[in-house]
């Protein structure tokens, strides 16, 4: 998103700036809405779940991880401003956010696989649509408390067996990511865009929250002939997906 705005006339660092830096006039928050009756366990009397889609503020963080990861020449030739004005800019963005934390963390290709802890495999809802069709589906969603819980047991599990870094590390992130939102908040996980990467046979065929869960249960059971199958069976799918980033 924060690319696309590079290319406006006149250009603009984020979207929903002015050219100055100002918030323009026909800035408008975006939201996403789900009825708690849609999430296992929520109590339906709380109302909706209402998720602010942060715009500004992701678009400012994927600026951030640009300028940090990116070939010097790509970051010249997709930015004109000084680094440091962008910098400034980007933090300045994200120190407005009132919780601390954007409502939607995204990734590109793939998914975290540490992300797939905070779910029940058979809670997965999978809508086999045209590749074309907004309402193509696969994602799952569960309670804060429930989210929370598990995250904890796996990053205990994970930690004690791998070390700090790698899964643990993500799970860590990710239980202080949440930790910014109400108790009676939901999660969802959500495939997005990857849906139209993916034919009908393979999201059918995606065992990757069943394969995650597994391996947290095999690492309490101690059982590692089940961890490095259900790594292999991880390694196969996602792996696919993404080397297709090479090609872009």
């Amino acid at each position: 998103m924060w690319f696309r705005s590079q290319l406006s006339v006149p250009v603009r660092l984020l979207p929903g700036e002015s050219a100055d830096g100002s918030p323009s006039p026909r800035t408008f928050k975006d939201v996403l809405v789900l009825d708690p009756r849609d999430v296992p366990g929520a109590d339906p009397q709380i109302g909706p779940l209402v998720c602010p889609l942060d715009v500004m503020p992701r678009s400012a963080a994927a600026l951030v991880g640009f300028l940090a990861t990116a070939h010097p020449a790509l970051r010249d030739a997709a930015i004109t401003a000084s680094m440091d004005s962008v910098r400034a800019r980007a933090a300045a963005v994200l120190s407005q956010q009132p919780s601390g934390a954007v409502h939607a963390v995204s990734t590109t290709w793939t998914v975290p696989l540490p992300w797939f802890v905070m779910f029940e495999p058979e809670r997965r809802r999978l809508r086999l649509e045209t590749r074309e069709s907004p309402n193509r589906e696969s994602s799952w969603r569960a309670t804060m408390a429930d989210a929370q819980a598990r995250v904890s047991r796996a990053y205990e599990l994970a930690a004690s067996t791998f070390g700090e870094r790698g899964p643990a590390k993500v799970l860590e992130d990710t239980a202080g990511w949440l930790e910014h939102f109400d108790g009676n908040s939901a999660v969802e996980l959500d495939y997005g865009g990857l849906v139209q990467l993916l034919d009908d046979t393979q999201l059918q065929s995606d065992s990757s929250c069943e394969d995650v869960n597994a391996i947290v249960d095999a690492l309490e059971s101690g059982d590692a002939e089940t961890v490095a199958e259900r790594f292999e069976h991880l390694r196969e799918f996602w792996g696919e997906l993404a080397i297709r980033e090479r090609f872009n």
